[in-house]
């Protein structure tokens, strides 16, 4: 069953579930349980799957329900000296 289509997407991009798997560090059971939405895809990994697709699937598309715009924003400025 295949109840994540973004997951999907990724996969048919890379090759193979364990291509996907491989390229961001993960187990290939890892991503199967996101796609079959066993677990949740960790937001955290939302940024390696897109840079493994070549943008073809991006973070807004696994998780829709974070503000990548913020995390984007955060990421991109520089840390402040403390």
């Amino acid at each position: 069953m295949d109840t994540h289509p973004s997951i999907s997407v990724a996969i048919k991009t890379i090759g193979s579930l364990s291509a996907l798997a491989r390229s961001i560090g993960v187990k290939p059971p890892t991503v199967h349980q996101w796609q079959t939405g066993r677990r949740p895809i960790p937001a955290e990994r939302c940024p390696d799957i897109e840079r493994a697709t070549g943008g073809a699937v991006r973070c807004e598309d696994l998780r829709p329900d974070v503000d990548w715009a913020t995390v984007r924003a955060n990421l991109a400025a520089p840390e402040k000296a403390v």
